[in-house]
């Protein structure tokens, strides 16, 4: 079987954030940016359904700048066998909408593909629409937020945990499958798996590689937009209680003030 995992390279989130004052997008360059920690958990579970027996090829497919090739990367190193970069200067600015439309297309390319794995969310975004998306547009049936995955002929059957439920859906294959951070524990890249990795293929489709007209991606033709921005305020230091013996008091003053108690 033929597996795609869509992942993400985001700015690190430890990083200090900043945006570009002529549209409000975010600065991408000025930033180290990293595979999406929500986009582990797909390409460990991709590893774990080849490792349970399956005999599966794992294509891990980014979109964005020159330095999403790192997000590609990461995944090569953790086990994934070839990955896909489609990277064009008319993506910056692009909404869940074109973002779905690119990787869609990348995936009606690299073909015949059994299973399109996603995280949940992106954690800069942090939409969680993209996989209903691609569903939709590849005309495929889709199950989302799965935290367990079993795989049998020709089937998924996905376990979803509600606030007050659990369910078990199954699915037939082909399938679009959202896998939350509760699935599994991602592994670190081994020193055999770094080393590997500068071997494994990796392949740059533009827009045109792919039939995406310009048009369709990139911040005019997004349905949503950024017209604000404010910077986090600086943290303020806190309120320091020298003890001189009241200071269970004055720390239960201050929790009161608070509203926390």
């Amino acid at each position: 079987m033929k597996i795609v995992v869509c992942v993400k390279h985001v700015p690190d989130a430890q990083s200090d954030r900043g945006f570009d004052s002529a549209d409000n997008t975010a600065d991408r360059e000025s930033v180290d940016g990293l595979l999406s920690e929500l986009d582990e958990y797909p390409v460990e579970e991709a590893l774990k359904i080849r490792e349970s027996g399956e005999d599966a090829e794992i294509v891990v497919l980014t979109m964005g700048p020159a330095k999403a090739a790192d997000a590609v990367k990461k995944s090569l190193q953790m086990g994934a066998d070839q990955g896909v970069h489609v990277t064009d200067d008319a993506l910056a600015g692009s909404d869940a909408i074109a973002t779905s439309l690119v990787l869609a297309e990348a995936i009606k390319k690299i073909g015949d593909v059994d299973l399109v794995l996603t995280g949940m969310a992106s954690t800069d975004g942090t939409m969680s629409v993209v996989p209903a998306m691609l569903a939709e547009r590849l005309g495929l049936p889709q199950v989302t937020f799965a935290s367990e995955v079993t795989l049998s002929s020709g089937s998924v059957q996905a376990r979803r945990d509600g606030d007050v439920a659990t369910e078990v859906i199954e699915a037939s294959l082909p399938l679009v499958l959202s896998v939350t951070d509760q699935i599994n524990e991602p592994r670190y890249p081994s020193f055999k798996g770094i080393m590997a990795a500068k071997k494994k293929p990796v392949e740059t489709w533009s827009l045109s590689d792919i039939g995406v007209d310009a048009g369709q991606v990139g911040l005019d033709a997004a349905w949503t937009k950024v017209t604000n921005v404010t910077k986090r305020p600086p943290r303020q230091q806190g309120l320091i209680v020298s003890d001189d013996g009241q200071g269970g008091a004055v720390l239960a003053q201050f929790l009161s003030m608070q509203k926390f108690i």
